[in-house]
């Protein structure tokens, strides 16, 4: 199975629960059609970096999911259908990008290392 990655924009205009409803129905067109998903991350309510459908905001979630290849074209489907999805993009992604997610995850990013050169003795 190939691992992918889904952002989808939501319309701003959907209440908290209405937005729960739909990533709840995109969950389980993956998880019944045999997909596994690895992480998700909801980035909340974002400026779009142009006006779409005369909306400046939106609501951003982004799935990362191992699938088989046919299912692509399923979800896709499903998230075209439905009017409350403003835009979506799926990508593929290669072990490069695998490996990142995975250290954004561990938060490896996140980590603030000392100068070598530096000791708590200097800082005083």
């Amino acid at each position: 199975m190939q691992q992918y990655e889904t952002v989808i924009i939501l319309t701003p205009l959907l209440s908290d629960e209405a937005a729960k409803e739909v990533l709840t129905k995109f969950r389980g067109v993956l998880s019944d059609n045999g997909a596994e998903i690895v992480h998700e991350d909801n980035w909340g309510l974002k400026k779009l970096a142009y006006p779409i459908e005369k909306k400046t905001t939106g609501y951003y979630h982004l799935t990362e999911f191992k699938a088989p290849g046919d299912l692509i074209k399923k979800l896709e489907i499903e998230l075209r259908r439905d009017e409350r999805v403003m835009r979506f993009l799926t990508i593929s992604l290669d072990k490069h990008a695998r490996a990142y997610n995975e250290k954004k995850r561990s938060g490896a990013f996140l980590k603030k290392n000392k100068p070598e050169n530096q000791t708590e003795d200097a800082a005083k």
